[in-house]
């Protein structure tokens, strides 16, 4: 048991420098980029806007080789797995839901201008306005 756990130790620490240089690299890639589009101004910007995509793509490819990214990936994967789950309305549920919204919204804010006038002719006749 404790054999096992000292593997495990050990390979998160040759893994954590690894991902350390990942981490590193893929800031390099950002910074490229920023850097990269001032200092190349002078070329046409669709040609730079190529540059800072293919960087910013390979920054994200490195980082989810990473430990973190991986955990990441499979967020992301489980994610979509869920949103296959939902059941979404119908058009008409939809259409049906939205309405009755609006009425409710409608129905309070006349009662709330209603409270509103009644609280303000109190106020007024109180105040001898």
């Amino acid at each position: 048991m404790q054999i096992k756990k000292e593997r495990q130790v050990n390979a998160q620490r040759s893994g954590g420098f690894f991902n350390t240089v990942k981490w590193l690299l893929a800031i390099a890639l950002v910074v490229f980029s920023v850097v990269g589009n001032i200092y190349f101004s002078s070329y046409p910007a669709p040609i730079r806007a190529v540059v800072i995509i293919f960087a910013m793509l390979l920054a994200l490819l490195v980082l989810a080789t990473t430990s973190g990214g991986k955990k990441g990936l499979d967020f992301f994967k489980q994610a979509r797995i869920e949103l296959r789950k939902v059941v979404w309305p119908t058009r008409q549920e939809t259409i049906q839901t939205t309405i009755m919204v609006a009425c409710i919204v409608v129905l309070m804010a006349l009662i709330l201008w209603g409270f509103d006038s009644i609280f303000a002719t109190l106020v007024s006749h109180l105040i001898g306005a």
